[in-house]
């Protein structure tokens, strides 16, 4: 199985953020983690890319998954024949909502405001 080419656009403490980091640990694919809340050039990156803008969001081999939890991240990877289903337990919910944390502040220049 090839090893695809993976940037998710993820918050440093999100439940759904968390997930998805585990399910690319548990079967060792190597990422970009792009921290959106910290850094707003990639939260910017993000949405402009994405074209929305919500989190989770993966590019893998040039294919956006948008606001997507861990086990819908290893479905499709699994689906698109990326890897083979596996039984191992990840460290953390690989579906788990975030805790409230503001949102990125960041303006677009949209609009008159």
């Amino acid at each position: 199985m090839s090893q695809p080419q993976i940037i998710a656009w993820l918050k440093p403490s999100c439940g759904w953020s968390n997930g998805v980091r585990a399910v690319l640990r548990k079967y060792d694919l190597p990422f970009d983690d792009r921290d959106v809340m910290n850094n707003p050039a990639n939260y910017e990156e993000m949405v402009a890319r994405s074209g929305q803008p919500l989190q989770p969001t993966l590019e893998i081999d040039g294919q956006i998954l948008a606001d997507v939890s861990g086990e819908e991240v290893e479905a499709w990877l699994i689906k698109k024949g990326y890897i083979k289903p596996s039984a191992a337990s990840t460290d953390v919910p690989t579906n788990q909502a975030c805790q409230d944390h503001p949102a990125p502040t960041v303006k677009f220049g949209f609009g008159r405001g």
